[in-house]
């Protein structure tokens, strides 16, 4: 006959198994909801990228810089947050970096393509051709397997047109060099170079992420209108070096290759 305090331990052993049962089983579908939250920050972007179409075809270029920034600024934040979480195990059925791709290809390609055009930033009887250059280009870029290197640098141009598109836009330098920098940076897409990739990239951490933040601050404030002239030069000033400090990174690793 078992003893009375037997029955008593196998009850609490077995209390015990399906309380961390459930435990297990909401902290589950607690992380499934935060996979699936993250899917949609990810596919927001598509929405983003349709306000920005909108804003450049009623000729509102500077919002539909401001809407493709906010989608970067998405772009920048889903892929730790997803990697935090773990999508990959929680929704192994939905493949996050496809819907990542097809919404970058929409904020960093085509809508940027559609400002260039639209704003009159090319050649009008040409246009077609550098937009063409960009969308074609762009298309190698996001189906190369090896599109970045073991210590997440891009190889070659990483298919940036609405960082291209944002600079045209506030420079305006006039249609023979902006097809001049659309045929460049399409050729650059080939290219046997690097370009940083500010989140990813930990070799030139910490000082990489604060001017990652210097240059996206200086120049999200340029597309606000109502600077005085002295003011948009510095901030115009700031932005070109943080964006020429970040093209140094990547050349520095295409000249000192892998470690």
């Amino acid at each position: 006959m078992a003893a009375p305090g037997s029955h008593f331990s196998a009850s609490c052993a077995v209390s015990r198994s399906v309380k961390l049962a459930d435990v297990r089983s909401a902290q589950r579908t607690l992380g499934v909801a935060a996979a699936w939250a993250i899917h949609f920050l990810t596919g927001s972007g598509a929405v983003l990228a349709f306000f920005a179409f909108l804003a450049a075809e009623q000729g509102s270029f500077r919002l539909a810089l401001l809407w493709l920034a906010a989608a970067q600024i998405v772009d920048g934040i889903d892929g730790p947050l997803a990697r935090w979480v773990g999508v990959k195990e929680l929704s192994p059925k939905l493949d996050g970096s496809m819907l990542d791709i097809v919404v970058d290809y929409l904020t960093y390609v085509f809508v940027p393509a559609i400002i260039i055009y639209r704003a009159g930033l090319l050649p009008p009887d040409y246009a077609w051709i550098g937009v063409a250059a960009m969308l074609v280009s762009s298309l190698y870029t996001f189906a190369r397997t090896d599109m970045k290197t073991d210590d997440y640098f891009f190889r070659g141009f990483p298919a940036l047109w609405n960082i291209v598109a944002f600079y045209l836009f506030l420079l305006q330098p006039g249609h023979i060099v902006g097809a001049v920098v659309v045929g460049v940076f399409a050729l650059l897409t080939f290219a046997p170079i690097h370009f940083v990739h500010p989140v990813r990239v930990r070799s030139f951490q910490p000082w990489l992420g604060g001017l990652t933040v210097v240059w996206g601050l200086s120049s999200m404030a340029l597309l606000w209108p109502g600077w005085s002239p002295l003011w948009t030069h510095a901030l115009l000033a700031v932005s070109l070096s943080g964006a020429g400090g970040l093209v140094a990174i990547g050349l520095f690793r295409t000249l000192r290759g892998s470690t």
